[in-house]
């Protein structure tokens, strides 16, 4: 039976579900507002950095940023052009990341405080910022027609994507254009956009570019054995009468732009790496264990991961439109655990790569809203000068891991929250309806035997149709199987939904 969404205009709704995301920021203990000496030292320095920007002028160059809409924390600016020094069949990538560090003494409060929150929480009634809002939004955010200080990366490529030379200078730069993820994607799959100033014909340049490197990029990810998790993700979207809940795949844009990204974390790393100081994200490759049963399931799924195809390259050969493809992509999840940061000074570490990457990486690109790519920013710079990194950065990097991890945690927890209450509330009241679902995984023998001891059905996890929820279903049905659920509870004390299995599709 259709779906008809959960009525939140009336203000006894819309003023409780207000109520319950505020409490989360409590229930989470997330810091509130920044303390005055914090907020004083914030507004200084932006002052400050405002009339001191770097020597190196590279105005010239008509840098244009791709967010989500009404973003305002601009971290990076985006040039490209066609043809690279020795290499004129290749590219030329300018990459400018916000000058965070800039703003920051060490020592000072401000730098104790960003240590303390470690990365900014997004939540649907607004964000919890790493930074004040006078640097976040306004001083060091690459916002169009400012003149900004930057790290401002320069990539040859060669006329395969590779890369063949990098440099890293500091400079101040001017983003001319901010878009969207979707007006990006319009004016490069039609040449037309919407509610922006008309591009000049090099920021339209830039665009059809970052297209054609985006895809080299991507065969390079594919040669080196990378792999991306393309799921569609659940996003919480504010309307006039609230909140509502929507899921799609990721427009083509915003996997071209990530490989820019991913291009400079790898960079960053392997300067780090040769200069034996720095600090990776880095992930352990699968144990066997989790392979194997991952290729099982891709068998009972209908589609198996041969031997001898690489991992990137067979997920990306999924199409999450169809039930079965939707499961192996949840079920891949499961491959990709084990993420963390791993700070090293003279010694390499053990282990140097991201093995969903399949390359050393490290975070770099959002210093705006994440603590410890400010560090690998500046020392990569002192590596690149040829300078000695400073003692005092060497002796702080030991200290990133626990804090990008604790913080990390929190901010997961937190958003999960935040997405559990919306589910809740667009389905509260709907007990006993029917919806379309698939179901994206099923329990394993031994849930369904406790499930059995303890006289009850077993769980697992389905795909909502409309609307987009993921959540826990009681019943018997395999993974990649189309079903129709009946919504048992949705409560919103304890943000959880239950369905039922009800009917399966004929196969």
């Amino acid at each position: 039976m259709p779906y008809h969404h959960l009525d939140l205009t009336s203000s006894a709704a819309q003023s409780d579900l207000a109520e319950r995301l505020s409490a989360l920021r409590t229930e989470f203990e997330l810091p509130a507002a920044f303390p005055p000496d914090v907020a004083r030292e914030a507004e200084q320095a932006a002052a400050a950095v405002g009339k001191d920007l770097p020597q190196t002028d590279r105005t010239d160059l008509p840098f244009l940023t791709i967010d989500p809409p009404g973003s305002t924390d601009l971290d990076q600016a985006v040039h490209i052009q066609a043809g690279a020094e020795g290499h004129p069949d290749g590219f030329t990538v300018h990459y400018a990341i916000a000058d965070v560090p800039a703003f920051i003494t060490p020592g000072g409060a401000l730098d104790a405080e960003t240590m303390r929150r470690g990365q900014t929480v997004y939540l649907p009634d607004g964000r919890v910022p790493l930074h004040p809002e006078v640097i976040s939004e306004d001083a060091g955010s690459l916002l169009p027609g400012q003149d900004r200080g930057a790290y401002l990366w320069t990539f040859a490529l060669d006329a395969a994507g590779a890369v063949v030379d990098t440099g890293l200078e500091r400079a101040t730069v001017r983003s001319r254009t901010q878009l969207t993820y979707e007006q990006a994607q319009q004016m490069i799959d039609d040449g037309s956009v919407t509610e922006v100033p008309r591009l000049t014909q090099e920021e339209v340049t830039t665009l059809r570019l970052l297209k054609q490197v985006g895809l080299l990029r991507i065969e390079q990810e594919s040669a080196r054995g990378g792999a991306s998790l393309n799921l569609p993700e659940q996003e919480i979207v504010a309307t006039e009468d609230g909140y509502d809940l929507v899921s799609a795949p990721p427009l083509p844009v915003e996997g071209w732009n990530a490989q820019i990204s991913l291009m400079t974390g790898m960079a960053a790393a392997q300067i780090m790496l040769e200069g034996k100081v720095g600090i990776l994200r880095t992930m352990p490759d699968a144990d066997a264990s989790s392979e194997a049963r991952f290729r099982a399931r891709t068998v009972a799924l209908g589609h198996p991961w041969e031997k001898g195809t690489p991992y990137g390259q067979y997920l990306r050969g999924l199409d999450t439109t169809d039930p079965q493809h939707l499961a192996i992509m949840h079920a891949a999840t499961s491959l990709f655990r084990g993420a963390g940061y791993t700070a090293f000074d003279g010694e390499l570490p053990e282990v140097t790569t991201q093995a969903a990457i399949a390359a050393p990486y490290a975070h770099t690109t959002a210093p705006l809203r994440r603590l410890v790519d400010r560090f690998v920013l500046q020392v990569c710079l002192a590596l690149v000068e040829g300078r000695e990194v400073p003692q005092e950065l060497r002796e702080r990097l030991s200290e990133l891991p626990e804090a990008m991890k604790s913080s990390g945690s929190a901010a997961s927890r937190v958003e999960n929250a935040a997405l559990d209450l919306i589910q809740t509330a667009e389905l509260a009241g709907h007990e006993g309806e029917h919806f379309s679902a698939v179901v994206v995984s099923a329990p394993t023998p031994e849930q369904v035997e406790k499930a059995q001891a303890e006289d009850r059905l077993p769980y697992g996890e389905v795909q909502l149709e409309d609307p987009p929820v993921l959540g826990r279903y009681e019943g018997h049905a395999e993974a990649g199987q189309a079903v129709t659920v009946e919504l048992v509870s949705a409560d919103l004390e304890s943000r959880t939904v239950l369905f039922r299995i009800v009917e399966q599709a004929a196969e």
